[in-house]
């Protein structure tokens, strides 16, 4: 081997360190699938069903055919009835029925029909916690029987009644408007009184304003 000159030593190789390979980093967690959203199920509709009771056999017993439905729809009891009976029909179910509690009185105005006019009366049984509504309809004009004797309360349903649709109850001992002006032209729930009709008169005349709208 032939002589080095000192310092002039070669450096020696440097140790070769194994190298290990970095562990592989681990796959993105795949992102949860969200299923797709779909639409909730349409309740269904409840179900129309005759009611059939001893007090629908005893009426329709008395009155016959004039008890034209006798159904129960949504967990209520109703009634539909011949105006001819109807009176009748009501005061059966307070004196023998125990219906002694008026809840409400109401009209719905069907246009097209020949008779427009629907008269409900709600009646409550306190004793058997029961509800029925007895339904009949009228022809225009055409007066009801008011029911203010038998249900004090009906005083001021029937004005209502008479304020929004019009419809007169014979033997009422006050009929007038509750709701609006006595000389106000026309009655709002009827179908045929437009949206945004008024009595324009009587706002100009009361308020000096063209629209009360």
């Amino acid at each position: 081997m032939p002589d080095v000159p000192e310092g002039n030593l070669p450096e020696p190789a440097p140790e070769k360190i194994p190298v290990t390979p970095a562990a592989a980093a681990p796959a993105a967690a795949a992102a949860p699938t969200t299923p797709a959203a779909t639409a909730p199920a349409a309740a269904p509709k409840p179900a129309t069903v005759p009611w059939e009771s001893a007090l629908v056999v005893q009426l329709r017993s008395v009155y016959g055919a004039a008890i034209q439905t006798a159904a129960t729809y949504a967990g209520q009891n109703y009634l539909v009835v011949d105006r001819s009976v109807c009176h009748e029909v009501l005061g059966t179910l307070y004196e023998q029925a125990g219906y002694t509690f008026l809840t409400d009185l109401t009209a719905v105005h069907y246009p097209k029909d020949a008779l427009p006019f629907e008269i409900v009366w709600i009646l409550y049984s306190m004793a058997d916690e029961q509800r029925v509504r007895v339904k009949a309809r009228f022809a225009g004009g055409e007066e009801v029987r008011s029911v203010t004797a038998r249900w004090a309360g009906a005083n001021w349903m029937e004005r209502e009644v008479y304020d929004m649709f019009g419809i007169r109850f014979a033997g009422h001992p006050d009929l007038r408007r509750i709701l609006l002006p006595e000389d106000w032209t026309g009655h709002p729930l009827r179908k045929d009184y437009g949206l945004r009709q008024q009595d324009a008169d009587w706002v100009q005349k009361n308020l000096g304003i063209e629209s009360g709208q």
